[in-house]
């Protein structure tokens, strides 16, 4: 399940998206930046040289709903970041935080079946791969190498979870990740609203959601 296949994927990527990217980490403080790829639409927004990427996946794994978001640290200090500090909100509704990854990987583990976990694989690495101009330093590629792949169902959706995840690290000044951020949603996919991003910084990251 955990196949080394998509090494030389994101080497491929056009120029043209190579070049949006760039514009998005760079881009003055409060510019959201928006692109469309491979059928995905995403956001990104720097604040004092953190740069936050995000796309809604079409995609729903139990009752969560998921998105995919990269961090890049280009500031001169450690950033600590989390998926609890993801707040989604959809038009009309209430606040719904992110929950945290061990609640995500422990609920998978006893309820998830392969199906699952094939359907959030696929839709994760088709959002990552198909979007990144370069590999995280400590993200899902890597994260991967040390999931398992065999054993029970539980457990294998269990591996692909933590390996998918975004996890609560701190960034150290050059370091780059990404992640799976989920949401409880009764089972439904993110629709429009407002996600808002506070770390404990003080930096305040906020998006519309189309």
């Amino acid at each position: 399940m955990f196949s080394g296949r998509t090494l030389n994927v994101v080497e491929s990527l056009s120029k043209a998206l190579l070049v949006t990217f760039y514009l998005a980490c760079v881009a003055a403080p409060g510019q959201v930046i928006e692109f469309a790829s491979n059928g995905l639409n995403y956001m990104t927004l720097s604040r004092a040289g953190l740069t936050l990427m995000y796309a809604p996946l079409p995609v729903t794994i139990r009752d969560f709903a998921v998105i995919q978001v990269s961090y890049s640290n280009g500031s001169g200090e450690v950033q600590l970041i989390k998926p609890v500090d993801f707040v989604y909100t959809p038009s009309g509704g209430s606040p719904i935080r992110a929950v945290p990854e061990d609640v995500v990987i422990q609920e998978l583990y006893q309820k998830a079946g392969r199906p699952d976990v094939m359907k959030l694989q696929a839709f994760y690495e088709k959002a990552l791969y198909g979007s990144q101009p370069t590999r995280s330093s400590n993200g899902y590629e890597a994260r991967r190498l040390s999931a398992l792949a065999g054993g029970p169902e539980g457990l294998r959706a269990a591996a692909a979870a933590s390996a998918i995840t975004l996890v609560r690290m701190e960034m150290k000044p050059g370091e780059s990740t990404d992640g799976a951020v989920f949401f409880r949603n009764g089972g439904h996919e993110i629709k429009p609203g407002k996600l808002q991003v506070q770390l404990d910084n003080g930096h305040v990251f906020e998006f519309a959601v189309r």
